[in-house]
């Protein structure tokens, strides 16, 4: 495992938000994308997600973009400390002399993430989030965010019921249109703020997983994959297959070195894939992408 990444996926595990559930499972799997999804469960949890305030998470989900949660999470707790809608325990008795009054973020603690963001100096807001790595185009992104939420649905309670309540695609279709705002995370704040079912996204390890497996083409993009993959797994095993694959490539389905490479045994899920691009007999794996040129 990869020292920059956190030993579990944060959206998993005790702590990662969602709550446990059963899915029936009487019935033989449909497709091998359902199979895999089901062994991805037995293995790691089973989830349903939803109920994290979408400006919230839209915020995290920009901090995350070409960093990993090891990073990117102290960032988002430091500007959640300095620009959340609550001020901290014990800040106003601690305020005094030119401190006294001081307006956070460049607001009188609005009780609203995204009033408060809108209203940030971009220099004190890339400070605060300096650990998340590209902090000076982040915090611009997530100021023009800010701005637009509150402009557009009065703050962060307003765009919270419209990634909820309105039609998933049309919530999908203005998320892509935010700057900063790919397909990934408009997908994750639709899974784990809208609680919208059948929306599986696709990060790195979710791209290399499936298309090594043989679940999408070999050169597929991360559109293509996401298809595939929301077209063979139930929507309500969407959210979980997502978190439990990226720990899945966290654990065993590493880039360079995969654990079937040591022995079959080794990986869990050996049976279930194609391994595309991974050469056992020379001890290599490479993109499934590549293996695709070489056929």
């Amino acid at each position: 495992m990869s020292d920059d990444e956190p030993a579990e996926n944060i959206s998993g595990g005790d702590a990662g938000g969602g709550r446990p559930a059963a899915f029936d499972s009487a019935d033989e799997p449909a497709t091998r994308g359902e199979a895999v999804v089901d062994a991805l469960g037995d293995l790691y949890w089973r989830k349903a997600y939803g109920g994290q305030d979408a400006f919230e998470c839209l915020v995290r989900t920009v901090l995350s973009q070409n960093t990993s949660d090891k990073a990117s999470q102290p960032a988002h707790d430091a500007l959640l400390a300095r620009y959340g809608p609550e001020e901290p325990p014990g800040a106003a008795a601690t305020r005094s002399g030119s401190d006294a009054g001081r307006e956070r973020g460049g607001s009188e603690w609005p009780g609203d993430l995204a009033s408060s963001l809108a209203n940030a100096a971009r220099d004190e807001l890339a400070e605060t989030i300096s650990g998340a790595g590209l902090y000076n185009v982040k915090s611009e992104r997530i100021v023009a965010l800010a701005e637009r939420v509150v402009e557009e649905y009065g703050g962060a309670d307003g765009f919270d019921a419209f990634v909820r309540e309105a039609d998933p695609a049309t919530v999908r279709e203005t998320l892509l249109d935010m700057d900063g705002v790919g397909p990934k995370t408009a997908d994750c704040v639709l899974l784990f703020a809208g609680g919208r079912g059948g929306v599986f996204p696709v990060d790195t390890h979710v791209h290399r997983i499936s298309r090594r497996m043989g679940l999408a083409p070999g050169d597929a993009d991360h559109e293509a994959v996401r298809a595939a993959l929301e077209e063979a797994v139930p929507p309500e095993k969407c959210g979980f297959g997502h978190t439990a694959m990226i720990q899945f490539g966290r654990e065993y389905c590493t880039a360079r070195d995969p654990a079937c490479l040591k022995r079959p045994e080794a990986c869990p899920l050996y049976d279930l894939c194609d391994r595309r691009g991974v050469d056992e007999l020379a001890g290599e794996a490479v993109d499934p992408s590549e293996a695709v040129t070489e056929e």
